[in-house]
């Protein structure tokens, strides 16, 4: 069984790593590939051939000997790959029916009135509300024509252009006329896949609302399936409500109404900070550990109802009726309200990978329990695993599905050994006494207490406070171990996810994981079942449990060691590090247990440079409507521009410091800022925040704030003048403008100019650089422009990118950093057909994501991110 639910989850993975879905062909041969499969574990079960006359007859007797020979390994290996061949069928059918709601290219940024309901919960903020919006499709394919109309968009409302927006409530339906463009997200190696994420939600369209004034709220509510869904949506929503109404503006009322919901976007950032640096972050969400906790509550109180069943049981007994207990035994009675309770906890939480996990797992326990099976741990974790992929067949592209299963895996295999040395100690014991196996039993129940003509010679005559004293040091003891599992098994993971880990988590999570699981969340559960106002006091005494436990993560968040950030592990690094923590997991007396942790070094050891001495590579990301280019020589790095600040897409907190530190950039040499333009300059100061900066150089005026800034951090400030020249590494760097001097009155004309030449390749990096300041430097020397990359200026824009300034650089491949479908227009037709009418080599971040140049077999060569790491979901 293990074989075939591990193979069908393998099967979604691998499926969710195919650049494009399967064609005919390929399901002819995914068909044949079944049968096959199935055939042979049919031929390797427990069958005996018929006995057949001559040739046949000893054909099939050499075919019984061999099948029962090789069945023991031949049949799990049939049945793994029969099951990998129907899940990875199973998710491309998935993803078949979703890819099929499309927005066609046509039909993005133009007006389209829609009729639906709103689902989840609405994000409101001082600059409008965002929330999804369940189409009634059939209106839509009334009115576009379009047969299979996104069912789900995603969109915002803002307060601009002075019409005020409506407090959005879950279920409500509406009329509204928006602007759809397809699910978009910035695509960069290291990044996050935002793509990925919007097709696990079912949103196959993003947007905006383009005529508030105009939208119109309907009578009714969500119809079908998605009443279901709604009432959820409304009593989630009227928690949140309550537990803002309740803490006001409350230090950490995001993070009371993230464990009472699941819901995390009013965590302030500051929170959010702390908890990330120490490793706390799963605490603030609804995670499997407060489930169990819910269910093992809920067992227990109906476990004792049901036992006394409130003198019911005994009026009915004597009208002739059997008792509820011997009808319907407490324990089943107990299950059945575990797995009901943490159904409902889990919906509470917008049923996430983690509350699906441990709901999956308590419902297999408890089928098995009720059925009178034995099911093994491992079993039960592979069952919840294909149970949560057969809900969600794309949960394995996001971090969640990894590190909850992961550390679930990680606890079982560190405490299974030493389960397993309790085991036998007892049933040593059991052969040395000569006991009962039934008194064994009652011995081990410390409720149990027997009298003193029943104790043994051998018995345990501790006191009974002695006892439980060792029971608990025990407890403390596993507890200590599992944590210590969870936080070196996990590491690899995050490392390899978010390119961290925390040094504090260990100290942190001992503090903070039963101070959560025991005090703060109980309080919470109660104030949820409380009726107003009464809840208020439940909310405001958990705020009040929070405080203190804050304080002490911020002050272990203050810490200069609480965390590091580690570049992305290679895959055999990642093998190499989980093969380590297995090893030191083992139980104690494993020989060369002491040396696992040689295993870990590639995770903190930066991997080798793989540039050439005398070579370069660069890397323009995708950070929308902005620039940031990363220039990495053997042993330096340089980052031009920053990209857009919190205004905008926030890039250099989201997209540019999260890629230096997956990319293995500890320091950057310098950071040139080309000018102070937002979507240049605007990620500043993430990136200074995040790392080391040795020098800033920029195209900015002396009073600009950034020049502060940067000396506040460390950082050499010097102003960018034409002359200025540095090698690093045998790769020659010099500005070629702006003058030494004023700076240009215009922001776009006091750009860095910034032009890197190697032995074999060169790059120029404009800015935002007009024409007046195109012609200049064409009038200049005739090989000072020569380049074989140029990053187009301006964006693409009709006012650079002269034709006699591509004449100077004439470069073999271009690329321009614009936003997709950026209401500028960028790059303009014009200025791309020129380019293209010389048969240069382009590329675009909208379309391609970010754009690696480097030298490669001698040659100067194009990585396209969205070509090298192609998905299905990525349709441009």
């Amino acid at each position: 069984m293990r074989a075939m639910l591990i193979g069908f989850a393998l099967g979604i993975a691998l499926l969710q790593q195919r650049a494009a879905l399967p064609g005919r062909w390929e399901w002819a041969a995914l068909g044949l590939s079944f049968a096959a499969a199935c055939a042979f574990a049919f031929a390797c079960g427990p069958r005996r051939p018929v006995a057949r006359a001559g040739a046949r007859a000893s054909a099939c007797r050499m075919a019984g000997r061999w099948a029962a020979q090789y069945r023991g390994a031949a049949l799990p290996l049939a049945t793994f790959a029969a099951a990998c061949v129907a899940g990875y069928a199973y998710a491309a059918l998935r993803a078949e029916i979703r890819m099929a709601e499309a927005l066609p290219i046509a039909w993005e940024s133009r007006d389209i009135a829609l009729t639906g309901s709103i689902r989840g919960l609405p994000t409101q903020d001082a600059d409008g509300v965002r929330f999804l919006f369940a189409v009634d499709t059939r209106d839509a394919a009334r009115t576009t024509g379009i047969e299979r109309f996104p069912s789900i968009v995603q969109l915002s409302w803002s307060g601009r252009g002075g019409s005020a927006v409506p407090r959005l409530q879950p279920g409500e339906r509406w009329r509204l006329t928006v602007r759809l463009k397809r699910p978009h997200g910035h695509a960069n190696f290291g990044g996050h896949d935002a793509e990925a994420a919007f097709l696990a939600r079912g949103v196959r369209a993003t947007g905006y609302v383009a005529r508030g004034a105009s939208a119109q709220r309907l009578p009714g509510a969500a119809g079908g399936i998605g009443r279901i869904g709604a009432s959820i949506d409304r009593v989630r929503f009227g928690l949140r409500e309550r537990v803002g109404q309740a803490l006001g503006g409350a230090t950490h009322h995001g993070i009371v109404a993230a464990l009472a919901i699941g819901v995390q976007d009013a965590i302030a950032e500051r929170d959010r900070l702390t908890l990330r640096r120490t490793g706390t972050s799963h605490l603030v969400a609804v995670s499997g550990l407060h489930i169990g906790f819910v269910a093992g509550l809920a067992a227990a109180l109906a476990a004792w109802l049901w036992r006394r069943s409130c003198g019911l049981g005994a009026i009915l007994a004597r009208r002739g009726a059997r008792e509820w207990p011997l009808t319907l035994p407490a324990p089943i009675v107990a299950a059945a309200a575990g797995v009901a309770s943490a159904a409902g906890y889990a919906a509470l939480a917008g049923f996430n990978v983690p509350a699906q996990r441990a709901l999956w797992m308590l419902v297999v326990a408890s089928v098995a329990f009720v059925l009178g099976r034995s099911v093994a741990f491992s079993l039960i974790l592979a069952w919840a695993a294909a149970l949560v992929l057969i809900v969600d067949p794309w949960a394995v592209t996001a971090a969640g599905f990894w590190l909850s299963f992961g550390a679930v895996a990680f606890i079982a295999f560190a405490m299974r050994g030493r389960l397993r040395v309790r085991e036998d100690e007892d049933e040593d014991e059991d052969e040395d006494d000569g006991h009962d196996p039934i008194e064994a039993v009652r011995a081990s129940d410390p409720a149990w207490q027997p009298s003193r003509e029943h104790a043994g010679p051998d018995r345990d005559r501790r006191p009974p406070w002695r006892r439980r004293l060792a029971m608990l040091r025990r407890r403390c003891v596993d507890a200590l171990r599992a944590q210590w599992a969870v936080t070196i098994g996990l590491a690899p993971l995050t490392a390899l996810w978010f390119s961290q880990v925390s040094l504090a988590g260990p100290l942190a999570n001992a503090v903070a994981v039963p101070w959560v699981s025991l005090l703060v969340v109980p309080v919470i559960l109660v104030a949820i079942v409380l009726p107003a106002p009464l809840d208020a006091l439940g909310y405001q005494l958990a705020h009040a449990l929070l405080e203190p436990l804050m304080r002490m993560l911020g002050g272990l968040a203050e810490l200069p060691w609480a965390d590091r950030h580690l570049p992305r592990p290679s895959p055999w690094g990642l093998v190499a590090a989980l093969a380590g923590v297995a090893w030191c997991l083992m139980p104690r007396g494993w020989p060369l247990r002491f040396a696992a942790p040689l295993s870990w070094l590639p995770l903190v050891i930066p991997p080798a440079a793989d540039i050439e001495a005398g070579a370069f590579r660069l890397t323009a990301l995708d950070v929308g409507q902005g620039a940031s280019i990363l220039v990495e020589t053997r042993h330096r790095a340089l980052l031009f521009d920053a990209g857009p600040g919190p205004e905008s897409t926030n890039a250099g907190v989201r997209i540019v410091a999260p890629h230096l530190h997956a990319n293995g950039v500890a320091r950057l040499d310098a950071l040139v800022v080309s000018h102070g333009d937002a979507d240049h300059a605007g990620g500043v100061p993430a990136v200074l925040d995040a790392l080391e900066v040795r020098q800033v150089l920029g195209g900015l005026p002396r009073a600009h704030r950034l020049w502060a800034m940067a000396s506040a951090y460390g950082a050499e400030p010097l102003r960018c003048a034409a002359g200025q020249r540095w090698a690093w590494d045998g790769v020659e760097f010099e500005v070629l403008w702006p003058d030494p001097g004023p700076l240009p009155r215009r922001s776009n004309e006091q750009s860095c100019v910034l032009k890197i030449a190697a032995a074999r390749t060169s790059a120029l990096l404009t800015g935002d650089i007009g024409a007046s300041a195109e012609r200049v430097l064409a009038g200049r020397s005739p090989e000072a422009l020569r380049a074989d990359l140029l990053l187009v200026a301006h964006h693409g824009s009709k006012t650079s990118s002269t034709e006699p300034f591509l004449d100077r650089v004439d470069p073999r491949a271009a690329v321009f950093q614009v936003g997709y479908r950026n209401r500028f227009g960028h790059p303009h037709p014009h200025v791309w057909s020129r380019f293209e009418a010389r048969g240069i080599a382009l590329a675009r971040t909208d379309r391609d994501g970010a754009v690696r140049f480097e030298t490669t077999d001698g040659a100067p060569a194009l990585e396209r991110y969205r070509e090298s790491h192609a998905r299905y979901w990525m349709d441009r």
